[in-house]
């Protein structure tokens, strides 16, 4: 009897052993540091989880998997969402995290981009929603009434930067924080402030600003690009501003603008139209916006790329002089192409 019942406690530590081994072990079965773990929204239940568990080879022992979330309640109390599940963790952690919906956040990065077609994209990489149901949002004149904006001014909500969401956000929700951080953006530094001093709005200050983001990348320069623009606004000049064209063409691989160009039916093209294009060509960045907040007042209503190839620009204040500058760039470019023709000759 003594022979039996220590028989039975040995196997009795064993079985325990086993489970526990089971239990808090390793229990992923991928070798990546790292895989995610996706609970859509409408099909957070046992039977479309585990689905996407054993499709996706998430874990070695789905089975002991299904039955210690059944005893740790985690099908009643999970949430649609992105888990992280890092390699060599346990079924009790990973049931721990889905119970108490420890969530991997998601960094929407924002930087510089041109349409709505590209906003939609980049969340719908990021997020539950794909880039569809994102422009579909974007469509909705009643969702943009919601946040008081319209599909041209809809890219005035987007400060470039790095947003910390989860990822089941709705778009509804994205575009809000988006607007409540431009909100907040504008409300800093005397920014509208500065605007209003200038004679614009927040949206028009940044449609300049990404007018002026489309055409250099020297920062030093930016507030003299602005100003070139500022006061061709004022004296009801038009802006004549080659990225508008680009934007109106839906072709941002243009080297360079053509009179053929010039003859595009849009109201982004800023050599027939006056007055600022009706939203932004692209997502000015901060640095960008402040430039034009910034502008120093000049009588500049011209410049050309420098002809040195410094990505600098030479200001003028007159069309005579402003040929002239054109003049020895273009010589300048002429002789960079005939060396570059002849060097891949080998003359």
């Amino acid at each position: 009897m003594k022979r039996i019942l220590g028989f039975l406690i040995v196997v009795a530590l064993i079985a325990g052993a086993v489970g526990a081994w089971l239990i808090l072990g390793s229990a992923t079965a991928f070798e990546e540091k790292r895989k995610n773990l996706f609970v859509y929204t409408g099909k957070a239940e046992k039977v479309p989880v585990m689905k996407f568990i054993k499709e996706n080879d998430l874990l070695k022992y789905p089975g002991i998997f299904e039955l210690l979330a059944d005893k740790m309640d985690v099908w009643k109390r999970l949430k649609p969402g992105k888990f992280e599940i890092k390699k060599g963790e346990s079924l009790l952690s990973i049931s721990r995290m889905l119970r108490n919906n420890r969530q991997t956040p998601v960094n929407l990065v924002i930087n510089k981009i041109r349409t709505v077609e590209d906003l939609a994209g980049i969340m719908g990489k990021n997020f539950e929603a794909d880039s569809t149901d994102v422009m579909e949002f974007i469509n909705n004149s009643d969702s943009l009434a919601k946040l008081n904006t319209n599909a041209y001014n809809l890219m005035t909500l987007v400060i470039p930067n790095t947003y910390t969401l989860f990822w089941n956000t709705s778009p509804s929700r994205i575009f809000r924080r988006l607007k409540s951080e431009r909100d907040n953006f504008w409300e800093k530094n005397n920014r509208k402030a500065k605007a209003e001093s200038l004679g614009f709005s927040p949206a028009e200050v940044y449609t300049i600003a990404s007018i002026v983001e489309e055409e250099t990348n020297k920062q030093d320069e930016k507030g003299n690009v602005a100003s070139v623009y500022i006061n061709r606004y004022r004296t009801r000049m038009p802006l004549g501003a080659d990225p508008t064209i680009k934007f109106a063409l839906k072709d941002f691989g243009l080297k360079r603008i053509y009179n053929k160009h010039l003859d595009v039916q849009s109201p982004y093209n800023t050599y027939r139209n006056t007055g600022l294009p009706p939203g932004p060509i692209c997502t000015p960045s901060s640095k960008t916006i402040d430039a034009v907040l910034n502008a120093p007042k000049t009588d500049y209503f011209y410049f050309v790329a420098k002809k040195d190839f410094s990505g600098y620009h030479t200001f003028s204040t007159n069309y005579a002089e402003h040929l002239q500058n054109a003049k020895e760039y273009q010589k300048a470019l002429d002789e960079l192409i005939l060396r570059k023709q002849n060097a891949a000759k080998g003359t």
